[in-house]
């Protein structure tokens, strides 16, 4: 029985939690979440298609025009035009990403949008192995209903298994 109250009393606790980050910042945080993985999905989903140029059209339709990039072994982009240009040449019809299960976290920001964080990795499409994996941070803003993406930062790029890896 001690162990059901406390079990309620920690899910009455992050429920109270919960209810007070959304009265303090007006953000439903649950729903915020939902919208934001929603969201990762369908950019996601678009660029492990976009070997498909309607694919890469709506990939691209997520990004602001003026989206930077920044990529710890690839460099900067500063626009949605390069971005998508070193998509199509380096990403389409090569990798696939995929977010890592449990790594999502979505932080609300006041009048703006959201940012994203999380942990994916990439897998060759024609072997379908998955040997590498990056953090990032996405920047989305909200305006007039509509969600784009203005920062992305794509980091910390590393094996799965660096002991394995080394081995070889």
């Amino acid at each position: 029985m001690r162990c059901v109250n406390s079990v309620t009393a920690v899910f009455l606790s992050i429920s109270v939690i919960s209810s007070a980050v959304n009265a303090v910042t007006g953000v439903n945080t649950d729903a915020l979440m939902r919208t934001i993985s929603a969201l990762d999905k369908q950019v996601f989903d678009a660029f492990n298609r976009c070997d498909d140029a309607a694919q890469l059209a709506k990939h691209e339709s997520f990004f602001a025009e003026d989206v930077e990039f920044y990529h710890d072994t690839g460099g900067v982009t500063w626009n949605r035009a390069t971005m998508i240009e070193n998509t199509k040449k380096y990403a389409c019809g090569n990798y696939r990403r995929e977010l890592v299960e449990g790594s999502l976290r979505v932080y609300s920001v006041k009048e703006f949008g959201a940012i994203e964080h999380g942990t994916h990795r990439f897998c060759e499409q024609t072997t379908n192995k998955c040997e590498g994996l990056a953090d990032f941070t996405i920047v989305w803003k909200l305006t007039d209903g509509k969600w784009q993406i203005t920062r992305v930062l794509s980091y910390g790029h590393r094996p799965i298994n660096p002991a394995v890896k080394d081995a070889q």
